[in-house]
């Protein structure tokens, strides 16, 4: 079985080209690359991924920089194979993540997507442990080996504290492509599509075997939007309406999670330091009305 590994593209030459590589190197040679460049100023990466001359690679540039939630959409629309997973271009695959995917595929044959084991490195490569990174350990599922989540069960895990690293995600196509992403959404936009699946009873295989390593830089976008407020708005947004959601299926404790969203709000609070030192007023503004629970304009 092939799996389909869609790279979404925009930023580092030197990250990306440690991506490609993670996924050339791959102990089970079965995959199919298709890199989608999201009109990356910088054309070289792409054209040296084109002259690797690996039938296994497809390479779509964009005419002009559509952005986060075009690009996933579109890994979507261009995947074939029954699996599929949305590598970030600056993460890295251990040699043995598409066996072990399909490993874990053979085994839990109902899962509609699985979130092997990863571990988080920084810009140089090195393991590094955040204080973001250590919220969602508090909020990770505790297990051994693998763990199956479904339903209101998973809906109250994730809402609780999204502890997902998204690009180390492998997911059904099928299962995707009914549901795909939310339009409108920058940042949540990972877990709206792990809470829609939920929705659809879809089931959530979890792994404990360290497949993954997600890179966790100041530059990615999730930071940035954070520290202007942007990032908030837009999860408080949906985790307004999510609330209203969950009640209407009668799911009452995911909605009483998704009203307090008590781990954005802890979140926000630790990235007013940044905005104060940027002075960044507005952002300033928007995470103190996020943590008091006020609302925020989107």
């Amino acid at each position: 079985m092939t799996l389909d590994i869609m790279m979404p593209f925009y930023g580092r030459a030197d990250h990306f080209r440690a991506a490609v590589e993670s996924v050339l190197a791959q102990t089970d040679p079965d995959w199919r690359l298709v890199v989608i460049d999201d009109h990356n100023p910088d054309e070289a990466p792409g054209h040296w991924l084109v002259e690797l001359g690996d039938s296994r690679i497809r390479y779509v540039r964009n005419a002009v920089n559509a952005g986060i939630n075009v690009n996933f959409q579109s890994a979507i629309d261009l995947a074939e194979a029954p699996w599929l997973t949305i590598f970030g271009c600056d993460d890295v695959m251990l040699p043995g993540y598409v066996a072990r995917i399909k490993e874990l595929i053979g085994k839990r044959p109902d899962a509609t997507f699985i979130h092997p084991g990863t571990r988080v490195i920084d810009e140089n490569g090195d393991p590094t442990t955040t204080l973001v990174d250590r919220m969602k350990a508090l909020y990770r599922p505790r297990f051994q080996g693998s763990l199956e989540l479904s339903g209101e069960r998973m809906a109250v895990s994730l809402t609780r504290g999204n502890w997902m690293n998204f690009p180390a995600i492998a997911w059904q196509r099928d299962a995707i492509c009914r549901i795909g992403f939310r339009p409108n959404y920058n940042v949540v936009q990972d877990l709206a599509l792990a809470i829609d699946l939920a929705f659809a009873g879809a089931r959530l295989v979890v792994d404990d075997q360290v497949v993954f390593e997600y890179r966790r830089h100041s530059a990615s976008v999730s930071s940035w939007r954070a520290t202007e407020g942007s990032r908030f708005a837009e999860e408080q947004t949906y985790f307004r309406s999510l609330s209203r959601e969950f009640s209407n299926r009668g799911w009452r404790r995911a909605a009483r999670v998704a009203r307090m969203h008590t781990s954005s709000r802890i979140n926000a609070l630790t990235r007013i330091p940044e905005a104060i030192a940027a002075r960044n007023v507005v952002g300033l503004r928007v995470l103190v009305r996020h943590v008091l629970g006020v609302k925020v304009a989107p």
